[in-house]
């Protein structure tokens, strides 16, 4: 006789709708992709990348996420959730979507399927147009980089000021 795998118990099941419902309340955007057919390997190498960039990453069964995302500005993605999904949400809003986004650029059997941000529902495009915003890291950086830029040039005017008037002087 085959034995048949054991599905999860009714505590495992509430545990897992718990942490989803607990990554949720704290979150800005959720994105769900179908990722048939992507070697283990592959997916190993995108945890990493979640994990790094702050994002919950997980293959989740969609029962279970309509669950803990009801009454929630992510329960309009509900319809969304058919087939092998693995669930990218973030606190960051544009964590999630560049995360997946990246994957599916180099890995085409990763396939964006939506997405929700600010209550409102996001298509495959408007998922990757969330993913091309600069983080706010990046932000960050070229800000820091646009005030430095003014500084050094005022420094380097006044060294050659302080040149020429050394030459006039000697």
């Amino acid at each position: 006789m085959e034995e048949r795998p054991v599905g999860l118990n009714l505590e495992d099941k509430k545990a897992v709708v718990a942490e989803v419902s607990a990554q949720v309340a704290k979150a800005q955007t959720m994105v769900l992709a179908e990722y048939r057919g992507i070697e283990v390997g592959d997916l190993t190498a995108l945890r990493a990348k979640a994990r790094q960039s702050g994002v919950y990453l997980r293959v989740l069964r969609n029962t279970l996420v309509r669950r803990a995302v009801a009454d929630t500005p992510f329960a309009a993605l509900a319809d969304q959730m058919t087939g092998p999904l693995i669930y990218g949400i973030s606190a960051d809003p544009i964590a999630a979507p560049k995360v997946l986004n990246d994957f599916a650029k180099i890995n085409d059997k990763m396939v964006l399927r939506a997405g929700a941000y600010a209550g409102k529902v996001l298509d495959k495009d408007g998922v990757q147009a969330l993913a091309s915003i600069p983080s706010r890291d990046e932000l960050l950086a070229k800000l820091a980089g646009v005030m430095k830029a003014p500084l050094s040039g005022f420094a380097g005017a006044l060294a050659a000021l302080a040149k020429k008037r050394e030459e006039a002087t000697a």
